[in-house]
This record gives C-alpha cells, sequence and structure tokens, in this order.
C-alpha cells in the first residue's frame, strides 16, 4: 500500500510541472526510440540477406577459379564431379550482356551458358517447354530458354516455345520459358536467356572457366561435397591460393554474423541517447530537491524515514524513464509498421530487444535518480524547514 501511494506522489509531481517533465522524458523517448529502431533496422537487413541467400539453395556451392592464367579448366573434367563425394550436380557459368531480337523488337538481357544441371541447382522452375539438355550441350545446340519479361518485351506475350530469337545476330530456337518470379534485389530468372555452355563459349568467344556452381546430395552431405571440390581444385591448381569453394552454409553463417556485429554497434551507439536521457533525469531530479526541501523536511519532522525520502525520488526519476521509455516503443513500432514498408526499409521488431531498452531506460532512471534522492534523504530536518 505504502508502494502505490509513492507511486501516485511520483505521478502528481510529474504533472505539476508537465513541460518540464515532458522534456526530461524526451531522451529518454529518443534514445528508446533510437536503440529499437536501429536494432530493427540492424535485425531486418540480417533476415533480408538470410533470406536471399537460402532462396539460391542451402546446399548451393560455389567454386572460383582464381589463377585463370596459370590453370585451365576443363568442362569435362567439371562434369566427371558429378554423382562423387556427396555432389548431386555441376555446372560452369558464362555470361554476357547482350541484344536479343525478335522481328522488330529489340530487348536487352543477360545471356548465361550453363549446362544440364544448372537448373537443379539453382532451383529453376519453368512454367512451359523444357530446360537445356546434355545433347544440346554436346551438340552445341542454338536453343534457348528465356524469362517471361524477355518473352513479353519481344513477343507481347508468354507463350513463346517454338519461336525463334537473334542473340547478338544468331538464330535460337525457344525450347522453354522460365516461371514467373518477379524482381527483387537479387538476380531474377524473368529476364535472363540461358543457352548451352558449349554454344556461349563459341559464341563470346571465351572459354575459360572461372566459375562454376555444384550442389550436395543432400544438406546432410554438404561438408564431404565442400571436400571433395577442394580435392579437385587443390589437384588441378596445386594450391590453395588459387581456388576458393564457398558453400551458401559458410556464407550464411559469416552474413549473419556481419549483420550482428553491425546491430550491436548501432544498439551502442544509440544507446548513447539513453545515457544522455538518464543525465536529463538527474539534473531535474536535483532541481526537484532543491524546489522540494521543505516538503522534504516536513516529511522526516513528522517521521519519514531516510529510506522512505530515497524511495519517494527514485520512483519519480522510474516512472518518467518508464514513461519515457513506453513512448518511444510505440513510435518505434509506428515507425516499423508504418513508415519502414513506406520507404521500402526492411526492419524487424524484436520483443526482447524492446523489453531489452525499456529495461536500459529503466536503469538509467534507477542509477541516475539514486544521487538526488540520496540527496535529499540526507538533508536534516531543522536544515530542510529553515530552507528558503
Amino acid at each position: 500500500m505504502k508502494f502505490w501511494q509513492e507511486v501516485k506522489m511520483a505521478f502528481k509531481a510529474i504533472s505539476s510541472n508537465k513541460m518540464r517533465s515532458f522534456l526530461t522524458m524526451l531522451g529518454i523517448i529518443i534514445g528508446v526510440l533510437s536503440v529499437t529502431v536501429l536494432t530493427a533496422i540492424g535485425q531486418g537487413s540480417t533476415a533480408a540477406v538470410t533470406e536471399q541467400i537460402t532462396s539460391l539453395g542451402t546446399n548451393l556451392i560455389t567454386v572460383q577459379n582464381r589463377a585463370v592464367r596459370q590453370v585451365r579448366l576443363e568442362l569435362d573434367d567439371i562434369m566427371a564431379l558429378q554423382g562423387v563425394g556427396g555432389v548431386r550436380n555441376v555446372s560452369p557459368l558464362i555470361s554476357s550482356n547482350m541484344t536479343l531480337k525478335a522481328g522488330t523488337n529489340t530487348y536487352s538481357a543477360m545471356v548465361q551458358g550453363v549446362t544440364t544441371g544448372y537448373a537443379d541447382i539453382r532451383g529453376l522452375s519453368l512454367s512451359a517447354g523444357r530446360f537445356i539438355t546434355d545433347s544440346d550441350v554436346d551438340s552445341r545446340s542454338y536453343v534457348c530458354v528465356v524469362g517471361v519479361t524477355v518473352a513479353d518485351e519481344l513477343f507481347g506475350q508468354r507463350n513463346v516455345v517454338g519461336e525463334t530469337i537473334r542473340i547478338d545476330g544468331k538464330q535460337y530456337s525457344i525450347v522453354g520459358v522460365f516461371q514467373e518470379t518477379g524482381t527483387d534485389e537479387g538476380e531474377s530468372q524473368d529476364e535472363r536467356v540461358v543457352i548451352p555452355f558449349t554454344n556461349a563459349q563459341r559464341n563470346f568467344r571465351n572459354t575459360t572457366i572461372t566459375t562454376f556452381y555444384a550442389n550436395a546430395t543432400t544438406e546432410d552431405y554438404i561438408d564431404q561435397a565442400v571436400a571433395t571440390l577442394e580435392d579437385f581444385m587443390l589437384d588441378v591448381t596445386g594450391s590453395e591460393d588459387y581456388y576458393s569453394v564457398t558453400s551458401q552454409t559458410q556464407l550464411l553463417e559469416s552474413m549473419t554474423e556481419v549483420s550482428n556485429t553491425m546491430s550491436l554497434m548501432l544498439a551502442g551507439i544509440a544507446s548513447i541517447s539513453l545515457l544522455v536521457g538518464g543525465i536529463g533525469i538527474m539534473n531535474i531530479m536535483l532541481v526537484s530537491v532543491s524546489e522540494r526541501t521543505r516538503e522534504i523536511g516536513i516529511r522526516k519532522a513528522i517521521g519519514a524515514q531516510r529510506l522512505d525520502i530515497m524511495m519517494q525520488f527514485i520512483i519519480e526519476a522510474i516512472v518518467l524513464s518508464v514513461s519515457g521509455g513506453l513512448v518511444g516503443l510505440v513510435l518505434a513500432w509506428v515507425v516499423c509498421t508504418f513508415v519502414a514498408p513506406s520507404i521500402n526499409v526492411t526492419m524487424v521488431m524484436s520483443m526482447n530487444v524492446a523489453l531489452l531498452s525499456l529495461g536500459f531506460s529503466v536503469l538509467m532512471g534507477v542509477v541516475f535518480g539514486s544521487y538526488p534522492a540520496n540527496k535529499a534523504a540526507k538533508l536534516l530536518p531543522i536544515e530542510a524547514l529553515h530552507y528558503e
């Protein structure tokens, strides 16, 4: 009962100086808002990166040849890795931005040369037709698979299997159309054209294989597949400095670690605002002690103990910090829910972070309210009653 009386007294003292109390809470409001929003941005970035990486397939493995001039990778050697040591499919990749033409319509798109396993490795789906086959690769066939945007731009429709287009002046037959995925920050298959890898080598005048992709039989075989590919590259190149083998799992772990570090750094910077808010509370509470010296003297004269006086001012400081913290959380929720989507920024407001921010604001109230409370509690009744 005594505690709630102290709380009522705190609210009464705060409401008697509304503008001063608001300005005192403003530092806490800004601090909690900053910590919550910046952490939400960091967590949103982590979630976006994680989604983007996992959308490419969690068992995707990328192999890069860093010493192209010294080491030449052969297509037959790479394709021989399929089905060996946890590796399911392998596909080299060669790409170039080229001009496409159908009738009088032209369109610029990324043209990629791949082998049969590329569709499975990258999780590509078709809405019509088929993908590149082994016979297409062996015979350097002039066939292609197009994205829906390419079909729309060149033909004004998506039922284009059997139609022909010219890629850099050479005629290709469309054998398949990719499933529509929409455009995002990552790579979209809607705006790409895929042709047989051997055909691309001939027409791009580029026989160098700098990058190839692979996937593991299952996620449980990722480590085994990575080891198989590393052994192959080490045998071909003779040095670990000449190649890199990276799985999506490794990339995801690295990106998550970086994003978490950035989130922690942003939260640390924003926490400075809370410290400033805490100093503001201490400053106002010291002023309040000076203004209410006679009140303190009267309370002591009628039997109030030192602890009672301390609790009165500490509770008042906590009420200020909690009120500011709650307002800051409400504003942060508004920003994450309504403002972020309108400016196309991903924010993830975590309940744990919200509670941590509120708890930190309460801590600021206790820490910075203790000194004024202790000063008030130490006042002698006779001196307090004579204070003008």
